[in-house]
């Protein structure tokens, strides 16, 4: 074996500096697959069967297609159909945010629907309007119950960030292979790129069980 760590030492510093640009993409792309996942559930539980058809139609086709053929799609078709010359971090923001907007809208689908139907009956016999019977009483009962599965959407999208450096974005991942090809030492910045992200994982998923001892002391 090969290996000589101190060859990538002095760039340790340029692909740390590549967390920002992943936390930044993450957590954008977090926020508006949450969003997302909110409407498309919401949805899929209306009354209305145009909306269950578009939000099933569009879950089924951003979870049945790979994402890295989405992201292709989205930055290099844009600029052929729109004339836009969309930016790399654009691109890998929209395509994982309405990726995980699919993802998001079953796992709140699933929580809104395991709450207690009594709690749905209880508010309608109080005269509570949907909306706020929605906000104030089933929703938050539903993130309870779905907290465990955000986590892990998260963190999957945090390793899953990882694909945007081959259209260019200069995350974590793209750097180690910058690295690797000014040194031609490819593993060590490799294994010091996948100790960054396990530990990002770690404690988002630390966070979340932190989250969910407090959320059950509070019930």
């Amino acid at each position: 074996m090969n290996l000589d760590f101190a060859q990538v030492v002095p760039s340790i510093p340029f692909i740390i500096e590549g967390i920002l640009v992943t936390l930044k993409f993450v957590a954008v792309s977090a926020v508006i697959g949450f969003i997302l996942g909110i409407i498309l559930a919401l949805s899929k539980i209306a009354r209305i069967s145009i909306l269950k058809w578009l939000a099933s139609a569009y879950t089924s086709v951003f979870r049945g297609t790979p994402l890295i053929l989405q992201l292709s799609i989205i930055y290099f078709a844009t600029p052929q159909l729109t004339g836009y010359e969309i930016t790399p971090f654009l691109a890998g923001i929209l395509t994982f945010g309405l990726n995980s907007g699919a993802y998001m809208s079953e796992i709140i689908r699933a929580g809104i629907q395991a709450v207690d139907k009594g709690q749905t009956e209880a508010a309608q016999a109080l005269g509570v309007s949907y909306r706020p019977m929605m906000r104030q009483i089933i929703f938050p009962q539903a993130l309870k119950n779905i907290l465990p599965a955000m986590v892990n959407e998260f963190a999957t999208l945090t390793k899953e960030s990882a694909i945007v450096s081959v259209i260019g974005v200069t995350d974590i991942m793209r750097r180690a292979q910058i690295v690797g090809a000014d040194t031609y030492y490819f593993f060590e910045p490799l294994l010091i790129v996948g100790l960054i992200y396990y530990l990002m994982v770690m404690c988002l998923s630390i966070t979340g069980k932190a989250l969910e001892k407090r959320l059950s002391i509070v019930d």
